[in-house]
């Protein structure tokens, strides 16, 4: 079975960089468009940024267009996050999943069981 594991996060200040990165074992992401999501106590999880499978196109949460990066391997079994320039208001539990389209909203797909892996805390003081 296919799990996902979420590393790299930590505490920094503001203005500070980070690097989060997503394995995938037993496996790989297929022809799956991943992404990376967060979530905050009380709140959904939203979707952060996605890259296309095949074209390697890129979607940006507007809060982190310009910040973010978002890239994976040409193995297609390791996710990467670049962000720099974090804000406090970046704080969350970062995961990464397979994502759908636009049109559905950039909801999670589930290819994976659990479908989620046990995510990386990230946490920006001001």
């Amino acid at each position: 079975q296919i799990q996902l594991g979420e590393s790299g996060g930590g505490s920094v200040q503001a203005g500070g960089s980070l690097t989060l990165s997503c394995a995938a074992s037993g496996g790989t992401f297929g022809v799956y468009h991943m992404g990376w999501f967060r979530q905050t106590p009380g709140k959904e999880r939203e979707i952060v940024a996605r890259i296309n499978w095949g074209s390697g196109d890129t979607y940006y949460v507007d809060s982190v267009k310009g910040r973010f990066t978002i890239s994976r391997d040409n193995a297609n079994k390791d996710l990467y996050l670049q962000m720099a320039s974090l804000k406090p208001e970046d704080t969350a539990m970062y995961y990464c999943n397979a994502v759908g389209s636009a049109a559905s909203g950039f909801k999670p797909l589930c290819f994976t069981t659990p479908c989620w892996g046990q995510g990386t805390q990230v946490t920006v003081s001001s």
